[in-house]
């Protein structure tokens, strides 16, 4: 079982219909020639890559851009054509005044699998008392948190609100909130392992990748700054597939993990398994 945790579907055209939509998403994402392409290419290039299921997440950024970059029901109609290969995730805007009923509506009404937030986009530190409200649903219906994670591409997002050091607090008071650092938060990713190493309920993922090609990057991140073996003996447990995907392509994303130094149960755990457990699908 392979799962892709990190990955935008913003421009698949089953939920562009709307060019002015189109446009908003084009310049949120900073993304500006991406063009749209139906769910079925997304299936057959998971295909191609051997990734059984992906992870798709919303994007709420109501309060900075008076809009969700893809909402909770675009995700929500999306699984709903591939439930058998799309995982959905929420995404409220913590700023929001009704961010909570929003949250609820996500997890009771429309069955999505998760909340995605984005500190820096969505303008909040971690430990701010309106995530905190978010933190407490998301433990009260036993799903899991994505939050990006480090730095974005993502303009006007500024990195001192995703700061990996920052979770830290939200480890301590939450033990029982799983969640993921995105990008495993480059590029402070020796903070990300001593969080993984010391919390739980933390976990990361592998959607990371600013120079280079995906495997001459992580064998920069992987073996140079990290050790050749840390995941394969320490982090096995806690780190996640992920690709970025539309970013960079599914398939070479996992040739680059495929590169790195793990034996077959510690890739089997890294490519799918922890995935299971972090969303609660372990059997």
């Amino acid at each position: 079982m392979i799962i892709d945790v990190y990955t935008f579907p913003g421009f698949l055209k089953e939920i562009s219909q709307d060019e002015e939509r189109i446009a908003f998403r084009r310049e949120q994402y900073f993304l500006l020639k991406q063009h749209v392409w139906p769910l079925s290419l997304f299936v057959t290039q998971m295909n191609a890559a051997g990734i059984d299921k992906s992870i798709i997440s919303a994007e709420d950024v109501t309060t900075k851009a008076g809009d969700t970059i893809v909402s909770n029901e675009e995700v929500k109609l999306l699984v709903d054509l591939e439930p058998d290969r799309l995982i959905g995730f929420a995404s409220v805007d913590p700023n929001r005044e009704d961010a909570i009923e929003v949250l609820e509506d996500a997890f009771s009404n429309l069955k999505l699998s998760g909340l995605k937030l984005s500190p820096a986009m969505q303008r909040f530190y971690p430990m701010d008392e309106k995530a905190q409200q978010l933190y407490e649903v998301c433990i009260k219906y036993n799903k899991p948190i994505i939050f990006e994670a480090g730095m974005t591409w993502i303009k006007d997002s500024p990195t001192k609100y995703s700061n990996p050091l920052l979770f830290e607090d939200v480890a301590i008071k939450y033990p029982d909130l799983r969640f993921s650092l995105g990008h495993f938060g480059w590029p402070w990713v020796r903070e990300v392992a001593m969080l993984l190493l010391k919390y739980p309920n933390v976990y990361a993922d592998t959607a990371l990748l600013y120079f280079d090609s995906p495997k001459q990057f992580f064998n920069t991140e992987f073996n140079n700054t990290l050790g050749e073996f840390w995941i394969d003996r320490m982090l096995y447990n806690k780190v996640m597939f992920g690709s970025t995907y539309p970013r960079i392509e599914q398939k070479r994303m996992v040739g680059a993990v495929n590169s790195l130094t793990l034996r077959d149960e510690q890739r089997r755990m890294v490519m799918g398994e922890n995935a299971l457990r972090f969303l609660g699908m372990e059997e």
